[in-house]
């Protein structure tokens, strides 16, 4: 089995940062990309930022330049660091990672979610 357990949220002033990290555990082979998303209360989640086994990164507009997203393969983790924090950063941030496990013989790719991490931006 696998799991993937988010930590790091809380709640942090208006221009405060916080760091979320996001730790995949179990039967593992391998780790595809790994994201953030968020869910604000009576919004839809959005993604907030992905990256790649490679690497390579993207985000949503709203964070560019505020939010770093990267990750230790050798350790299936994922981290977002968030600077610059705005009220409308406030949600329920999700980790989402695409995870190969293996099975005697059998490799099984699916995506598997964390339970999620409450951000709070508020003074």
């Amino acid at each position: 089995q696998v799991q993937v357990v988010e930590s790091g949220g809380g709640l942090v002033q208006p221009g405060g940062s916080l760091r979320l990290s996001c730790a995949a555990s179990g039967r593992i082979f391998s780790t595809r990309a790994m994201s953030w998303y968020r869910q604000a209360p009576g919004k839809e989640r959005e993604l907030v930022a992905a990256i790649t086994s490679g690497g390579s990164t993207n985000y949503v507009d709203s964070v560019k330049g505020r939010f770093t997203i990267s990750r230790e393969n050798a350790k299936n983790t994922v981290y977002l660091q968030m600077t610059s924090l705005k009220p409308e950063d406030t949600a329920v941030y999700y980790c989402n990672a695409a995870i190969t496990d293996k099975n005697g013989n059998i490799l099984v790719t699916r995506d598997y979610w964390g339970q999620g991490t409450q951000v709070t931006v508020a003074s």
